[in-house]
């Protein structure tokens, strides 16, 4: 075997244990879900039943057999026009279901939203070309539909905040920096917490990425849905072809008001990549609320009381810019 057929197998191995690392890594916390026993934090769940709202489940936007949302709706239904709130569910891109922010949807609907959980296709076997990307495209398309739908049961939406949590939240910004202005009903804020809106292999050292470049041109390319050579990275041609999922360089002076979170011990969305989206906030004048966690990783698991400001950041924000009339 020559030397450089054996170099070749060593990068490519190295770029597998990479992807696999990261793919490992996002599924080991893949429903972002805090267990806080905070009594604050109470107020941010109920008790679902008929007297609050009602839930419909796996109502279809598309062809793909993942391609349906549940949507929950307030039970009262007299008024001229209500607001959506959608919640991406997170799991690492290849993992998770809508079901698994059935708390955060139902509370949602107590305020007297409309509120939908999105399902978009995973990569995993039997979906290996799946990506960032077309899974973001997914959302767009499904967002047309949730508005039909919720107007066929009588629900009039005029305007809505987008959201999730770790790949949800990756999805969320997304639609919200690069897609807002085709939605069919006006984005009026953003909240979201621990999604990656950067891809730079200095800030993804935890990986290896800052160390092997064409590692990080693997583990981006399957991300972006297209090929990245290592010798494009730090050039103009990368910036251009990583920008489609870079939800940071979607950010203009327009862009919605926006929450945030993010753990400073961050090993599953590199606590370094946050500050691309921070800078990209500050230096387009967008309002907005960014809480770093300093003793906590992924799960924000560590500042119970910066959870609870978080949320009441969150809760603010909505009565601000998406008031229920």
């Amino acid at each position: 075997m020559s030397k450089d057929k054996k170099k070749g197998n060593k990068a490519g191995m190295f770029i597998l244990l990479c992807v696999g690392a990261f793919i490992v890594s996002f599924v080991g916390s893949a429903i972002f879900k805090v267990t806080y026993t905070s009594p604050e934090l109470n107020k941010y769940s109920v008790d679902w039943d008929e007297e609050i709202g009602t839930t419909y489940t796996d109502i279809a936007y598309g062809d793909g057999e993942a391609n349906k949302f549940d949507l929950y709706v307030p039970a009262d239904h007299t008024k001229e026009t209500y607001g959506l709130v959608v919640y991406l569910h997170a799991g690492g891109f290849t993992t998770g279901d809508k079901s698994d922010d059935a708390s955060m949807l139902q509370w949602l609907t107590s305020k007297g939203y409309v509120a939908a959980g999105i399902n978009y296709t995973l990569r995993d076997e039997e979906h290996p070309e799946t990506n960032v990307y077309s899974q973001s495209m997914e959302i767009k398309s499904s967002i047309p539909a949730i508005v039909k739908e919720a107007k066929k049961l009588g629900y009039n939406l005029d305007s809505m905040a987008i959201s999730g949590g770790s790949a949800g939240g990756t999805l969320a910004m997304l639609y919200a920096y690069r897609d807002a202005d085709e939605s069919p009903i006006p984005v009026k804020m953003l909240f979201e917490a621990v999604g990656p809106s950067s891809f730079y292999p200095e800030d993804w050292s935890v990986y290896g990425l800052d160390q092997n470049p064409e590692a990080a041109a693997g583990l981006f390319s399957i991300m972006a849905g297209t090929e990245i050579t290592a010798d494009m990275l730090g050039t103009e041609a990368y910036e251009e072809t990583i920008k489609p999922i870079s939800a940071y360089m979607w950010v203009n002076e327009n862009s919605v008001p926006t929450v945030s979170a993010y753990g400073v011990y961050d090993k599953v969305c590199p606590f370094d990549t946050v500050k691309h989206l921070i800078n990209a906030l500050e230096e387009n004048n967008v309002t907005h609320e960014y809480i770093e966690f300093p003793h906590s990783g992924h799960a924000l698991q560590n500042d119970n009381a910066l959870y609870v400001k978080y949320m009441e950041t969150v809760e603010k924000y909505l009565d601000t810019y998406i008031p229920v009339k």
